[in-house]
C-alpha cells in the first residue's frame, strides 16, 4: 500500500513584506491609542517613525551589506574609500538622530501611560476614602441599633408583669 502524502508549499511571502518591515501593531491601552493618532497627525512624526522602523530592521541591514560589496566589488573607487566612509558617516550621524527621537518617543509613551495609572490611582483612592466613610456610617448605625436593642431587651426584662397578665388572664 503506496501512501503518498500531498506536498504543500508554505506560504510565500510577498517580496513587500521582506522590503519594508511591517508596522507595530496598534496599541490597546486607550491613552497610547490616542496618543499614537495625536503623534499620527502630524507629517513628520510619521516620516521619523518610518525611518525608525526600516533602519531598525534586518532589511536595513541586508540593503546595506549589498550596497558596501557592490560599492567594492565594482571598484566604485579605490581603497581606503573616502566617500564611502564619509557617506556611512553621514549615515550614522542620521540615524543617531533617529534613535534619539525614538527615545523621545517611547518617554513620551511612557509618560502618557504613567499619567493614566497615576490618574486611576488617584479615582481609586478617592473610592477607597468614599468607601471607608461608608463604612464608619454602617459602623455607627450598628452601634446605634445594637444600644436601642440592648436598652429594649433591659427594659422589657424589668417589668413586673406580663402583658396577659395586665389584662386579668393568668399566664400557666
Amino acid at each position: 500500500m503506496d501512501e503518498t502524502r500531498p506536498t504543500t508549499t508554505p506560504p510565500r511571502r510577498p517580496l513587500r513584506r521582506f522590503v519594508v518591515p511591517p508596522k507595530l501593531p496598534q496599541p490597546v491601552n486607550p491613552a497610547l491609542l490616542e496618543h499614537a493618532e495625536e503623534r499620527g497627525r502630524d507629517a513628520q512624526n510619521r516620516i521619523a517613525d518610518a525611518i525608525t522602523r526600516f533602519s531598525g530592521s534586518m532589511t536595513f541591514v541586508y540593503l546595506h551589506v549589498v550596497w558596501f560589496a557592490c560599492w567594492i566589488g565594482f571598484g566604485v573607487e579605490s581603497y581606503p574609500y573616502g566617500l564611502l566612509t564619509m557617506i556611512v558617516s553621514l549615515e550614522a550621524i542620521f540615524l543617531s538622530t533617529f534613535v534619539m527621537i525614538s527615545q523621545n518617543r517611547a518617554d513620551a509613551k511612557r509618560q502618557v501611560i504613567a499619567d493614566q495609572q497615576w490618574h486611576t490611582v488617584q479615582e481609586e483612592d478617592d473610592q477607597n476614602r468614599q468607601l471607608l466613610e461608608i463604612y464608619e456610617q454602617i459602623l455607627d448605625l450598628t452601634k446605634a441599633v445594637h444600644a436601642y436593642a440592648s436598652k429594649a431587651s433591659a427594659t422589657a426584662g424589668a417589668t413586673p408583669a406580663a402583658p396577659a397578665a395586665r389584662n386579668g388572664q393568668e399566664l400557666p
